[in-house]
């Protein structure tokens, strides 16, 4: 049965688990096939035509080997540069990344928000559209990540290395009076505990992860693809790259997963 499929997420490397995280907590019984693309990464400075025809390969590797029913693009960049094309190519639904500009614009009292992204995110149309529909009204800080996902994708998000980049592209935020942080890129959610560090409880920090999952979930009710079957949730991770760096994530998630 199609709706016994699995879901496929691919990122270009651990950080699409931040989002495969929140999926699995809302929809336990669903199986889900992840799949990352750590021999290449980071894709924030390669160029949309590389990012595409990573994204074809990927795809081939969900919809062909896996059979996945739903694939979510659980990389902002990748989203950016792939998703239109994806949506085209593909029969499938797809669920993108989009920062979380939206709620960080109506909720912000000061009126400045803080988007911390990849360059590829920034250049991309659903962030401009974003920002053309819901941020005219407050004033958006633009700081590449530049140096963090090759952080998270060793490992090292607790170090002095980390934390002296986050102070480097935070503190110019605070000081500018920022009130939200929008996180623009699915490995920066791991970085939390460090930049709490730095901006304390004065600032609302804003992953997407949440509301990716629910998007999920809506459209296989949508379409009648929720896992009914009973059976125990299956998880398979593959990487283009080395696979150690996400079974160290997934040991961590463990005990907080159903």
């Amino acid at each position: 049965m199609f709706s016994e499929a699995p879901i496929g997420l691919f990122d270009s490397g651990v950080g699409g688990l931040s989002v495969w995280r929140e999926v699995v907590k809302l929809l336990p019984c669903e199986h889900t096939v992840y799949y990352a693309d750590s021999a290449y990464c980071p894709y924030g400075q390669k160029s949309s035509g590389e990012i595409i025809e990573r994204s074809d390969r990927i795809m081939d590797f969900l919809t062909g080997q896996h059979q996945c029913k739903l694939i979510v693009v659980a990389c902002n960049t990748a989203t950016a540069a792939a998703i239109d094309h994806l949506r085209a190519a593909y029969p499938l639904p797809f669920v993108g990344m989009e920062p979380a500009v939206k709620p960080a614009a109506l909720h912000s009292v000061t009126g400045v928000v803080g988007v911390l992204a990849t360059q590829g995110t920034f250049k991309g149309r659903l962030y401009h559209e974003t920002l053309e529909r819901f941020a005219g009204h407050v004033q958006i800080i633009e700081q590449p990540g530049d140096g963090l996902v090759e952080l998270v994708e060793s490992g090292h998000t607790g170090g002095e290395e980390a934390q002296t980049l986050l102070e480097k592209y935070i503190r110019p935020m605070l000081q500018a009076n920022i009130d939200h942080l929008v996180l623009g890129c699915t490995h920066y959610p791991f970085l939390i505990p460090a930049i709490r560090k730095i901006t304390g409880n004065r600032v609302t920090i804003l992953d997407s992860a949440p509301a990716v999952a629910q998007r999920v979930k809506f459209l296989l009710s949508q379409d009648r693809l929720l896992n009914v079957s009973g059976d125990k949730a299956r998880h398979e991770f593959f990487s283009s790259g080395d696979i150690n760096s996400i079974t160290d994530w997934i040991c961590q998630f463990t005990p907080h997963i159903p």
